[in-house]
This record gives C-alpha cells, sequence and structure tokens, in this order.
C-alpha cells in the first residue's frame, strides 16, 4: 500500500527507478504517458526497430521532444532524459538499469530480451505474454537462480487475476475459478485479419481499420489471446485448464458465480481451481447485459454456513444456492497501471505474478484446411488460433505451441479443427525460441503442482 511513497523517496534522494522499455507501441504508449506523472522512475532509454515510430507514440503520449534528445546512454543517466534506439541489446546492456520492461509482443524477440536481462541483472517485467506463455516458466526459473524479479504486468489481465487469486488464498477462500471476461461467439474462432473489421466496426468507435493492426486485434476475437492469457494465470497460480480448454459461456457480472462453478452444482466447469472466460454475446449474437468483456473475476466458495451467512450479510454476488460467490473488477487499463509491476520488482523485489510451474499450454489449431507447403503466420492470423489445454496433454500429443507457429511450413495437409503437433511442421531446432521451449518442456514435469 506504499509503493507510491516509496517512489518519492527515491526521488528525493535522487535515486529513480530506471526502466529500459523494449517495444513502443500501445501498451508502451499507455505506461509512457502515466510515466511523465510518477515521481521517482526514469525511462533511461527505449528501444524499438523503428526509432521514428517511438518518437510519434512519444508525442501521442504527451512528451515534449526535449525529453527524449539523449545522444546516448551515458547523457541520459546524467541529464534524466531518455534515449531512444533500435539496438534493444545495447539498451539492456546498461549497468545501471533496475528494470527491463518487454513489451514488443512476438515471443521469439521476448524471450532474447528476457535473458539478456537476467544476464545483466536487471529485473524484467514481461508484458509480452506471448513469450511467457511459450517458456516463462523456464525463465522464472532462471531469474530466480539469478537473484532478479521475473513479472507478469500488472494492468494486463493476467496480472490483474493472479492478484484476485492471491487475495482469495490469503483470505482463507477456495478458489473455484478466475479469469476474465471478452467478446465471443464461436464463428470467431475462424476469423482472420482479411474479415475482422466486419466484427471490430460492430462495437469499437474507429473509422479507418487502417489505423489499427488488425492481426493484433483478431487474436483477441478469435480465442488466442484468451488461451494464452490463461495459460498464464494456470502457470502463475497452478490453476487447472478445464477439460476441454475455455468454452466462454455467456455471463453478465452479476451472474459469474452461478455460471463458473461446477457442472455438477449447475454451473459450466468441468473442475474447480480452473480458469473460464466469460462471453458478452450470447451463441445467438445478442449482446449479454451487464457483461464483463474487459474486467476480471474470481468465483470462491464457503466453507461452511456461516461463510454463506456473511456471503448473504455482505452482499456478496452469490450463486442461487449461496454457496459460490464471486469478486470481480469491472476494467483493466492496460499499460496506464505497469508502473505498480515496475514499483513492485525494483523496490519490494516482488512479482505482479509469475510463473511456478508448467501447468498449461496454448496449441495452434487449425482454422481451415491446411495444405503442405503453406507457411502459416502465427497468433491473429490467417491460418491458426490458440486453444488452451493441460501442459500434459500438450506435451503427450507433441501439440506445436501457438507461439512457435509463424514463418514454419507445414510437412503435409491438416484438416480444419485439428491441434498441429510439431511433426505437421518444419520446425528449426537452432531457433532460440525453439531451443528455450525445448528446455522449458525437459525441465518441468506439469503433473507436479506447484
Amino acid at each position: 500500500m506504499n509503493l507510491s511513497s516509496m517512489l518519492h523517496e527515491r526521488a528525493e534522494r535522487g535515486h529513480p527507478v530506471r526502466i529500459a522499455l523494449i517495444g513502443c507501441g500501445k501498451f508502451a504508449t499507455m505506461y509512457l504517458t502515466q510515466a511523465l506523472n510518477t515521481r521517482g522512475i526514469q525511462i533511461v532509454g527505449i528501444a524499438d526497430l523503428d526509432p521514428g515510430r517511438a518518437m510519434r507514440q512519444l508525442a501521442t503520449a504527451g512528451w515534449e521532444a526535449e525529453r527524449y534528445q539523449a545522444r546516448d546512454a551515458a547523457e541520459a543517466l546524467v541529464n534524466g532524459t531518455t534515449w531512444l534506439t533500435d539496438d534493444a541489446a545495447g539498451l539492456i546492456a546498461i549497468d545501471e538499469l533496475d528494470v527491463v520492461v518487454e513489451a514488443t509482443g512476438i515471443p521469439a524477440a521476448g524471450i532474447s530480451h528476457c535473458r539478456q536481462a537476467i544476464a545483466a541483472g536487471h529485473h524484467v517485467v514481461m508484458v509480452s505474454v506471448e513469450a511467457d506463455v511459450v517458456a516463462g516458466p523456464l525463465l522464472a526459473k532462471e531469474a530466480r537462480a539469478a537473484g532478479v524479479v521475473y513479472s507478469l504486468a500488472w494492468g494486463d489481465q493476467p496480472a490483474l487475476i493472479c492478484e484476485h487469486v492471491d487475495w482469495a488464498r490469503t483470505c482463507g477462500f477456495n478458489v473455484v475459478c478466475a479469469g476474465k471476461g471478452t467478446r465471443y461467439h464461436p464463428d470467431y474462432h475462424a476469423l482472420t485479419p482479411d474479415n475482422v473489421w466486419d466484427v471490430l466496426r460492430e462495437y469499437l468507435e474507429i473509422d479507418d481499420p487502417g489505423s489499427i493492426n488488425l492481426k493484433m486485434f483478431n487474436s483477441f476475437l478469435d480465442g488466442s489471446k484468451s488461451g494464452i492469457e490463461m495459460s498464464a494465470v494456470c502457470n502463475a497460480t497452478g490453476l487447472a485448464p478445464q477439460s476441454d480448454g475455455l468454452n466462454f459461456p455467456p455471463c453478465s457480472r452479476f451472474e459469474l458465480a452461478d455460471v463458473c462453478k461446477p457442472a455438477e452444482d449447475g454451473g459450466c466447469l468441468t473442475a474447480r481451481g480452473t480458469t473460464e472466460v466469460v462471453s458478452s454475446l450470447t451463441r445467438d449474437g445478442a449482446s449479454v447485459p451487464h457483461h464483463l468483456a474487459m474486467g476480471t473475476y474470481v468465483v470462491i466458495e464457503a466453507a461452511g454456513d456461516y461463510a454463506r451467512q456473511c456471503f448473504r450479510e455482505y452482499h456478496m454476488l452469490q450463486d442461487r444456492s449461496g454457496r459460490y460467490a464471486s469478486l470481480y473488477r469491472p476494467t483493466h487499463m492496460i499499460g496506464m497501471e505497469l508502473g505498480v509491476s515496475i514499483a513492485s520488482a525494483a523496490i519490494r523485489g516482488e512479482p505482479t505474478g509469475c510463473p511456478t510451474g508448467f501447468h498449461a499450454d496454448v496449441a495452434a489449431t487449425a482454422k481451415r484446411q491446411l495444405k503442405a507447403g503453406e507457411t502459416l503466420d502465427g497468433e491473429g492470423g490467417h491460418c491458426v488460433w490458440g486453444r488452451q489445454m493441460s501442459a500434459a496433454d500438450s506435451l503427450a500429443l507433441g501439440a506445436l505451441p501457438l507461439g512457435l507457429a509463424a514463418d514454419v511450413t507445414m510437412r503435409h495437409d491438416v484438416d480444419a479443427g485439428a491441434i498441429l503437433t510439431y511433426d505437421d511442421v518444419v520446425i528449426d531446432a537452432s531457433d532460440s525460441a525453439v531451443t528455450a521451449r525445448r528446455q522449458m518442456e525437459s525441465a518441468f514435469n506439469p503433473s507436479h503442482r506447484t
């Protein structure tokens, strides 16, 4: 509860938390606009493959040009300004850094930057949850061995869900289910960047499809991002995926305890202690009133009659039986809340969510019939979407992780709806992301829960 005062103390001592930001997209820009008003921090450098884009993003975030005119890291450190560069490795190598924020959204780049930061002795806030799901448990293990923090990003839904779970367990509640809301319909699994705009324009106030990254937005609608984020939650909390993955039941924020409880008690879950994503659309496409499309939640179970009585007396959102209740957060502010993770890592030495084991995975699943010789285009693209499954099932099947399903070639035909395996594609075994993934698969026994 006192991170802001501790940051103020750092400012008074002239010893700000020094930060490197890798990748300057939407998430980073949202953080940068808040960084202007946060005492006790310094953005030492921003690395982006397109420094010109980074300049435009800084202007959008309200930064005056003189704040990011440092010619190199040394000048930035002396003057308290920010260095813009396309050299991520050079930025990460700066000794004086406290925290590296990885926000490229690219699994291979995220894994590489994270390992560089750990080797340099810096804490890591992993915004790129795509990288976390490919190899996060291994990266967290390496960070612990090096004495630094590896953390999920506060403001993104996985870290907020982890906080819900931690709250519940700290209070002695049994966690039945945790997750988030989204806009989902079964037909969305087949969406591609070519036709996703027809869906987006139904609810987004954006006039020009050229102004947004349609592939990225498509990953939220086709189910991939939900699978990625809920797998990150499972790996950080020890919750397990449901036997058939995410089912996306339609649900309002006031029905969570009735819907996200075990099937034997009238809900939709195949087990307790799991994740689920609720939809803001019914299966016939109508909008769910009071939906939770931008929010997060946890469902807990009363330990006895007195706990049920207290649920009722204090107006918890109970199910019809009174046995289950929910707590929800209606929205998340993405990069605008990232400062919590940065301060927690640098000052307290604590992550805001961190993988503890390999419990869940995201498997590349064919959106349509795929032909031998085709090149896959990864998350949010034309070929595959990401299905959540248990790590044990993924390893037994040899499932191809969604994060490795870009720029790889099909060996043979695969039917629509099939889960792809490593044997279905030509994999470069020397690729750094593939190497890290194989190391993680060897390092973790998914049947051992932590």
